[in-house]
Formats: structure tokens, C-alpha cells, sequence
């Protein structure tokens, strides 16, 4: 009897954790599956059919996916995207990554104030960011062009066809380089000050204790950025779209891939073949990323 009585004592004493666990986690597997699971596969759904001027909305498998992979506007918008994530997101990390050690290493004058400065502008919404940057780089009115013609310089046309890529991807390190840097310098601050002691009796000067210790400690955090900013590439919405109504010239309906998604379900009212591009759209993101993952693995074992 006393071996059962105790055998029976654990489990009363979980029944209360675990409907309190429950309990927490309830509310959000209903939010998360209504807001998130459902809409997936509503979308996915729809992706399975061709709407007809002749017949309605017929099934059609997997004919829009195929249609995308053969779609030039899908591609030449994938391949914007693809400059982002191979100038604009290098150039983002590393200014981050500076940023924190420099705010780390304790010299910078003022570090609370700078720290804020420099996070600021993540929270600006990116809608009033874009429209801010628009401003500025206006061709009549635009404080650029009033500080080049100010100058007897010939002002530069920021919102032409051929600038508005790097244009856009100053706005974009402009708006997540303090969200970034946030990220970082939390991960510096959770490394022991006695590694940086042990490295400064052995003469070690800041440059190496950054290389050496600082940045090897904080590559996961290094990593989880980079994840960030490749789908947040990928994702690239907000700013080509409104840029599009101040340089239509320069930015087109098929920008990146998620406009023209939004394009052909809202303009065109072609629902299924933008579920099918969202759907592809999102695959790329996850291969990406998880090959991105992986190699990063590999190479810190």
C-alpha cells in the first residue's frame, strides 16, 4: 500500500501543473491556428485553382505553380530581392555588429543616449520611414537636392530607374541596423567580464578581445540576424510600394515578388495564381534559410 501511495503522489501533484500549462497555452494555439494555420491553408486551397472568364473557378493541381516558375515578372522581381540580400544585408550586420562592440567596449561617451539614437529609427513605422525617405530624396523639393544645388553641385536622382535599388537599401539599413544592433549587444553583455580580464593580463588589446572572444561568443546571435534580415528581404513590401506612387517610372507593380502578389490579388483579382507565387515565395524563404542554418552549424562544430 505505501508503495503504491507513493507511486500515485507524483501524478496528483502534476494534474494541477499541467492544467495550468494547458490553460496558458490554450489561448494561443487558438489564436495561432485561427490566425495562422487556417489562412495558410485556405491560401493553400486556393493556389489549386484557376479562376475562367468560361467555366468559373475550376480545379487546376499545381498549373499556377508552374505558371509562376515560367513567370519573367516573378523572377526579375526575385532577383531584386536577391541584391538585397547580397549588399544590403551584409552591409546591415556589419554595421550592427560594429555598433555593439562599440557600444560595448564601454569608451563611447554618452553609450545610453547613443544606444537610443541608433535603435530610433527601428521604431518608426516603415510606412512613415519610406515617406520620410521619399521626401528627401525628391528631385524638386528634397533636402538632398537643396544641399547639392546649395553647393553648385549637380543634384543626384536618387528616385531614378537605375538608383532606386540602392535608395531603397538605405532606407532598409536605416530602419533595422538599431533593431540588430539591440540584439547583439544583449548577447555581448550576457558573456563573463572575467574572459575580458584574463584576455587583458595577457596583453590582448580591444581589437582582439572583440575578435577573438566577442565575436565567436555571440555568433548565434550573429546567425538569428541573419535569418531575420533574409526573410525580411524576401519580404520586401512597404517601401517599393510606396515608392512606387512618387517614381512609378522606377518601381514597377513586380518590384519584388510579394508586390506583385499583392498586385494580381487586389488589382488583378487573380487570387489563385498570387496564393501560388505567396506559397513559392515562402518556400524559397525556407530553403534559404535553412540551408543558411546548416552551413552555420557545420561550421561551429
Amino acid at each position: 500500500m505505501s508503495t503504491t501511495t507513493i507511486r500515485r503522489r507524483p501524478s496528483r501533484l502534476r494534474r494541477p501543473q499541467t492544467i495550468a500549462a494547458w490553460t496558458l497555452i490554450i489561448p494561443f494555439l487558438v489564436v495561432f491556428v485561427a490566425m495562422f494555420v487556417v489562412p495558410l491553408v485556405y491560401s493553400a486551397y486556393l493556389s489549386l485553382f484557376t479562376s475562367q472568364l468560361v467555366g468559373g473557378t475550376v480545379f487546376s493541381g499545381f498549373s499556377n505553380y508552374a505558371r509562376a516558375l515560367q513567370d519573367p515578372s516573378f523572377w526579375a522581381g526575385l532577383g531584386r530581392v536577391s541584391l538585397f540580400l547580397f549588399i544590403q544585408v551584409p552591409i546591415g550586420i556589419a554595421l550592427s555588429i560594429f555598433f555593439a562592440l562599440a557600444l560595448d567596449s564601454g569608451r563611447v561617451r554618452g553609450s545610453k543616449l547613443a544606444r537610443l539614437l541608433i535603435f530610433v529609427p527601428y521604431a518608426v513605422p516603415s510606412v512613415v520611414a519610406t515617406l520620410m525617405w521619399g521626401y528627401l530624396y525628391g528631385n524638386n523639393f528634397g533636402l538632398i537636392t537643396q544641399i547639392f544645388e546649395a553647393l553648385g553641385m549637380t543634384r543626384p536622382d536618387l528616385l531614378s530607374a537605375d538608383k532606386i535599388t540602392g535608395s531603397m537599401m538605405n532606407i532598409l539599413i536605416w530602419e533595422y541596423v538599431g533593431y540588430n544592433m539591440i540584439l547583439l549587444y544583449a548577447a555581448l553583455r550576457s558573456i563573463p567580464t572575467d574572459l575580458y580580464e584574463a584576455a587583458e593580463i595577457d596583453g590582448a588589446g580591444q581589437w582582439r578581445i572583440a575578435w577573438s572572444i566577442k565575436l565567436p561568443a555571440i555568433r548565434p546571435a550573429i546567425l538569428l540576424t541573419v535569418i531575420f534580415s533574409i526573410i525580411g528581404s524576401f519580404q520586401l513590401f512597404n517601401e517599393p510600394n510606396l515608392l512606387f506612387n512618387i517614381a512609378p517610372n522606377a518601381v514597377g507593380t513586380d518590384y519584388s515578388p510579394n508586390l506583385y502578389a499583392y498586385s494580381l490579388a487586389f488589382k488583378n483579382q487573380d487570387v489563385n495564381y498570387a496564393a501560388a507565387i505567396a506559397f513559392l515565395l515562402g518556400l524559397i524563404i525556407a530553403v534559404i534559410s535553412f540551408i543558411v542554418q546548416t552551413r552555420a552549424t557545420r561550421k561551429e562544430r
